[in-house]
């Protein structure tokens, strides 16, 4: 039987997803106007993008979205899929480090994902080592 993407361990969860969409929405969406065309990245997209951040930097999340939008020439990057897909990202290398993987090969989640914000609370390893890996590297 099949398992349904919700029961798959989360590098897999990254790995489900591997083609970007770009979607046209006539309807007003979270913060994205109405008649806007949008991207709908992937677990992938977002891996490279976290992993150009430089050492010691935080980006949030709205800038990356907007970073990607004028990478794929398009007007916005959609929110929620943003948070589903960073949180996939996160949780993925998160379990990589549990197995071995030097910290300096993980991609640097935590220059992304503020402690405060909603997708740090929904993580399963809660917020602890976001805040050591922010401390030390100086972010605030």
């Amino acid at each position: 039987m099949k398992k349904k993407i919700s029961e798959l361990p989360w590098n897999e969860k990254f790995q489900h997803r591997n083609q970007h969409v770009i979607k046209h929405i006539d309807k007003k969406f979270s913060d994205i106007p109405e008649n806007s065309d949008i991207l709908i990245a992937t677990p992938q997209i977002f891996d490279d993008c976290i992993r150009k951040i430089p050492l010691g930097k935080s980006v949030d999340l709205k800038k990356v979205r907007q970073d990607l939008a004028k990478r794929y020439k398009v007007d916005h990057t959609c929110p929620v899929t943003t948070g589903m897909f960073v949180r996939i990202v996160a949780e993925a290398t998160y379990e990589k480090i549990q197995k071995g993987l030097p910290i300096e090969e993980a991609t640097p989640f935590w220059r992304v994902i503020s402690p405060q914000t909603p997708i740090a609370k929904k993580l399963s390893f809660g917020t602890d080592f976001l805040l050591k890996m922010r401390k030390e590297e100086g972010i605030s």
